[in-house]
């Protein structure tokens, strides 16, 4: 079927400002409440969110097969599970509905008023229910960074790294969209030089940039998904902010992995970006060695290449740019982690959520995390104010922001915001 959303002459009637990463060649999807408190869904198209609940109930997706209610929902998850060909077919017909020649709704101002709002007007929500939420670890610049600090310098990277995508199983009913606030978490530290651990506020958290991809209804029990096959199973693309307490996960994490000082809070963008908006930026990606096994072995442009940014806004102060780096240079794929997720027949479903893992690059300044920027706070990072961080402070907004561009088309992602708030007051005697 043809991906004619993708046109790079299309332009829309709708005014898209310059370097916005919502052109009508985009085409995201995501929940918004609007001030009526009517929670639909809907997609963006420069400034505006437009309601696609009202479009349908106006007969604008006649002809494409859709239960009655498909865009009246509070979730995605029901036309995520419908497959690529309605994923498609949706998103071809929002781009001829808003395609500057076609008069059809843009002459209609009754419909326009009840379809077309501005961002400001409206608030966006989780745009899936997600079911099951899975972090890899897939940074290889990452990873060997990490292990270089904790481990031994000359064999950073563990036996396993390089065969297979390593993975742990997080927890979903913590991960909020962008513009809610996170609370410093408690839990168990081992102070430096001492033998027995306190409780209390952790005092090293920091962000982890990362990608993530949602998931439709994939596969049954007992099934792998071939690597071959595998984005035709990944609806599409959201920021992903993993906080991480540093402090916590250095006691807790041997021997089974990351559990408090993860799963206190993720943070995501609201738009899920598809892959068909994504396709022109397709990259090679980095050159795997040792060859993986068959079940992983992806041919063609496996990565893709997305511009991202991080900044450290502290409380009444200006936003300062502390890492620029690429999901390109993930060394395992998002097609190759969902062939090993399910390769032991492991079944993944609708909504369902997977962290690519702290991206960062090949220079100091691309690093993902504060843990890497400052070397475990040995550097600390200047801000715009003069105030220096080695983690993040209470009352700092973290900002992640990502885009595509090329000489035709910018497709973006907004950004994922999270202010981090002082730890709640628990009271304990």
């Amino acid at each position: 079927m043809p991906n004619i959303a993708n046109d790079p002459n299309r332009k829309s009637w709708i005014l898209v400002p310059e370097n916005s990463d919502f052109p009508i060649q985009n085409i995201p999807f995501g929940v918004f409440i609007t001030k009526e408190d009517v929670i639909t869904i809907g997609t963006r198209i420069g400034n505006c969110a437009i309601d696609m609940g009202a479009l349908q109930q106006l007969g604008y997706f006649d002809g494409i097969e859709l239960t009655d209610d498909m865009f009246m929902q509070d979730t995605l998850n029901d036309f995520i599970s419908d497959g690529r060909k309605t994923w498609r077919l949706v998103r071809n017909r929002l781009a001829e509905l808003f395609d500057e020649n076609n008069s059809l709704l843009r002459d209609n101002k009754d419909h326009r008023e009840v379809v077309i709002f501005k961002v400001e007007d409206i608030e966006m929500l989780l745009p899936v229910q997600i079911g099951d939420y899975t972090d890899f670890y897939s940074s290889k610049e990452h990873a060997t960074n990490v292990g270089k600090m904790f481990r031994d310098p000359e064999n950073a990277l563990l036996p396993n790294w390089l065969h297979i995508p390593v993975g742990y199983h997080g927890r979903s009913s913590t991960i909020v969209p962008s513009g809610i606030p996170v609370h410093r978490p408690y839990g168990q530290t081992l102070p430096n030089g001492e033998t027995m651990p306190v409780f209390g506020p952790s005092r090293l958290v920091d962000f982890e940039l990362e990608t993530a991809f949602i998931t439709t209804d994939a596969n049954l029990m007992g099934e792998p998904i071939p690597v071959e096959e595998a984005e035709e199973h990944i609806f599409g693309m959201v920021l992903f902010n993993d906080w991480s307490a540093r402090d916590i996960q250095k006691w807790e994490y041997v021997p089974l992995g990351p559990f408090l000082a993860k799963n206190f809070a993720s943070s995501i963008s609201p738009w899920i970006v598809t892959l068909d908006a994504l396709k022109p930026f397709r990259t090679k990606g980095p050159e795997q060695s040792p060859v993986p096994l068959p079940y992983l072995q992806q041919k063609g442009e496996k990565a893709f290449d997305i511009n991202l940014e991080v900044l450290i806004k502290p409380e009444n102060s200006e936003e300062t740019v502390v890492s620029r780096s690429n999901f390109k240079y993930m060394y395992w794929s998002m097609a190759q982690q969902l062939a090993h997720h399910t390769i032991n027949g492991c079944r993944v479903n609708s909504g369902d959520m997977m962290g690519s893992g702290t991206i960062s690059g090949p220079t100091e300044d691309s690093f993902g995390s504060m843990l890497e920027l400052t070397w475990g706070g040995q550097k600390p990072l200047k801000m715009k104010d003069g105030s220096e961080r080695k983690f993040i402070n209470d009352n700092d907004t973290v900002i992640i922001r990502g885009f595509c561009k090329n000489d035709k088309v910018r497709i973006g992602f907004g950004e994922v915001s999270s202010k981090l708030l002082p730890a709640i007051d628990l009271k304990i005697e």
